[in-house]
Formats: structure tokens, sequence, C-alpha cells
């Protein structure tokens, strides 16, 4: 009776041990008799004793591998360290498995083949301006090669790209003499825009004081006008009243001669007096004598 039960326990540990839960994102590659059997998902199941036996458990989550640096030439013989970073995910873990027996061994000599394959056709200006291209070139080779290994490659970043140091001090160099003449261009262009506002504002200034000096002599002309308009009405006004008083011959000597008493006291130096003049002047000192 004791052996029946210490049988029965043992059976008991044997089959709880051979009991497997496959996590999420995770697969079991299962082996009977060291063949390939299947391939567990997400869930419990239960390995048949000594003839099955787990032969890699595979993560299907997307993964990073940073590669360190690799030595690759231009095509104008120019030496570069560049290092990658691939992007990958498992896509059968059977071929995972079986397909190749060092996966990540495998892509990191695949990239950096791949790579200096595709730095050797560049030069160095379109290796370093050209990144995106050189990206997808090497994701479509890594992804078309890792194939039959269960492997899709997603993204290939260039991470970093070193020139030798002699390089960088020209490249350098470059930038900042680009930087200087651009610098010198704005400060013309802002010189130029300067001097042509300046200009601009000096013509305004001038059409604005001529428009001025324009209105200035047009209201003084119009102002001349009115006035002159006004002393010839009054004297038509003037003319019009003597002319409806009818006035005397004598009225019109004494007025004559009142205007020409006006005119004696100008600044003129002489005066030569018509003989009618004299005629009125006789005429006036009747008038006054008999008044008197």
């Amino acid at each position: 009776m004791q052996i029946l039960l210490i049988v029965l326990l043992i059976l008991a540990i044997i089959i709880i041990t051979r009991i497997r839960i496959v996590q999420q994102a995770k697969a079991y590659v299962i082996e009977r008799l060291g063949a390939y059997k299947t391939t567990w998902g997400v869930g419990i199941h239960f390995l048949m004793p000594f003839i099955e036996r787990v032969a890699k458990v595979v993560s299907l989550k997307e993964q990073v591998a940073d590669f360190p640096p690799q030595p690759v030439i231009t095509k104008d013989n120019v030496t570069m360290q560049i290092d990658t970073v691939v992007y990958f995910q498992v896509t059968d873990p059977k071929l995972f498995t079986y397909g190749i027996e060092q996966p990540m061994i495998a892509i990191e000599n695949l990239s950096a083949t791949t790579l200096r394959n595709i730095i050797g056709e560049l030069e160095l200006d379109e290796c370093l301006t050209s990144r995106d291209v050189i990206n997808t070139k090497m994701r479509a080779i890594l992804d078309e090669a890792t194939d039959p290994w269960g492997i899709k490659v997603n993204r290939v970043e260039l991470k970093n790209i070193l020139p030798p140091e002699a390089i960088r001090n020209a490249m350098e160099k470059q930038m900042k003499a680009e930087r200087e003449r651009r610098e010198a261009i704005l400060r013309a262009e802002g010189e130029k825009q300067s001097a042509i506002l300046e200009a601009e504002g000096e013509k305004e200034a001038a059409i604005l004081r001529a428009d001025a000096k324009k209105q200035q002599q047009i209201l003084e002309a119009q102002g001349e006008a009115e006035a002159l308009l006004t002393v010839q009405r009054a004297t038509a006004e003037g003319i019009k009243l003597i002319n409806e008083a009818a006035p005397s011959d004598a009225v019109l000597k004494l007025k004559s001669l009142e205007a020409f008493a006006s005119a004696a006291n100008g600044s003129a130096n002489k005066i030569i007096i018509p003989s009618e003049i004299q005629g009125i002047a006789g005429l006036a000192e009747g008038v006054i004598s008999s008044v008197k």
C-alpha cells in the first residue's frame, strides 16, 4: 500500500512538473523524440514526460539590436565609423529555432556587409545627406535575407556617422565659412533695405513739401484773386452809385483833385500838374470864397 502511494505521489509530481503555461507574446517550440512536434501559443499545455521537451522559448515582441560601429569606405575613399540599430520581430518561431544557429550574430554580420556595400556606392557628402535612403535600402535587403529565418526587419537606423577627424575639422571650417557668408549677405540685404526705405522716405517727404508749397501758392493766389475781385466790385459799386447820383462837373473835378492830393502824399519827388488841375484848383477856391 505504501509503495502504491509513493508511486502515485511520484506520478502526480511528474504530471504537475510537466504542465506549462505559455505567457502573452511568447511561443514554445516543442520537440518529440528530438524532432519538431508543434509550437505552443498562449495558454496551458501538458508536456509528455520523457518523450517531449521545450526546444526553445521565443519572444514575439519587437526587439532592438544595437550593433557597435563598423568601419566602412565610401566611393571617394573616405573611411568612416557607422553604427546601426535594427528593429526586428520573430514571425515564425519554428524557422527562428531551426533556420539558423545564432540569429543575432547572423543579423549583425549581415547588417555590416550590407552597410559596406551600400556606402561603397556613395560619396561622403551623399552618405551624410542620404540617411533615409540608406535606411530604406538596408531594411529591404535585411528583411528579404532574414525571411527564411522567421524574422521580419521593421526598421533600420543609422545611429552615428563618424568621418575622420581631419574631415570633421574641414567640414566645421566649411560650415563656419558658410555661416559667415550668409551673415554677410543678410547684413548687406539689411543695409540695402534700409537705404531703400530711407530714399523712399526722403522722396515722400519731398513730394509732401512740394504739395504743401503748391497748396500754399494756390491759396495765396485765390486770396489775392478774392481781394482783387472785392476791390473791383467795390469800385464798380462806387461808380454805379456815382452814376446814379448824377454828379455835376464841379463835384467830379473836386474828386479828381482829392485823388491828386492822395497821390502827392506818396514818395514821388516830382509832380507835374496838368492844366485841368489848375482849373479845378481855381474852382475850389471860388467855392470856398462863396461859402465864407
